[in-house]
Order: structure tokens, then sequence, then C-alpha cells
């Protein structure tokens, strides 16, 4: 694995008095990046997303984040591969909302 990206969990959470607050925590993990295949990004445009990498890791460094972050910026997961019990493949895209 020769990258490093960043998960980021948000939860939320209610006060006493109905307020919702939201925190982040970040988990650094040791990857591969590639960009997504010409198939993906039409397919992935097609429907809506704009799909920008796919980041391939150990399956047990995944819990389900929703937010990826490399080299700085934020990006949205939209879709999970498992490619065998220890390798997991995850797409992301650049959506407003994730900077």
């Amino acid at each position: 694995m020769e990258d490093v990206i960043l998960l980021v969990e948000e939860t939320a959470k209610e006060d006493d008095y109905g307020v919702i607050s939201t925190s982040q925590n970040t988990k650094q993990v040791f990857c591969n990046v590639s960009s997504v295949s010409s198939t993906e990004w039409f397919e992935g445009g097609r429907n809506g997303l704009n799909p920008k990498f796919r980041f391939t890791m150990f399956a047990h460094d995944y819990s389900d984040e929703e937010i990826v972050e490399y080299n700085g910026k934020r990006y949205s997961v939209y879709r999970t591969f498992l490619k065998d019990a220890d390798t997991i493949e995850i797409y992301v895209e650049k959506k407003k909302g994730t900077e």
C-alpha cells in the first residue's frame, strides 16, 4: 500500500434542548489510489455522479465511513466493492458539501 487517506466518521448528537451537533473522527489508513475506469466515469455521470478515485485497502480498515479525505480534499463514498475477504475497493465522487 503506497498512499495514505483519512476516513472520516461523522456522528450526530442531540442535547437536552433538542440541538443537534455533529462531530468528526478521522482514521488514517494505507491504500492504493487509482482513477476510476472510463466505464465507471461514464456510467456514474449518466446516474448523476461525479466519480473521481478508487481506493483499494484492507477490508478491516473500513467501517462504512461516508467521507474520504485525500490530498487535503474531501470526497463522498458512492459505492464499495469487496474484492475478497481481505480487500475492499472504495469509489468516491466530488460533490458539494464534502469540502
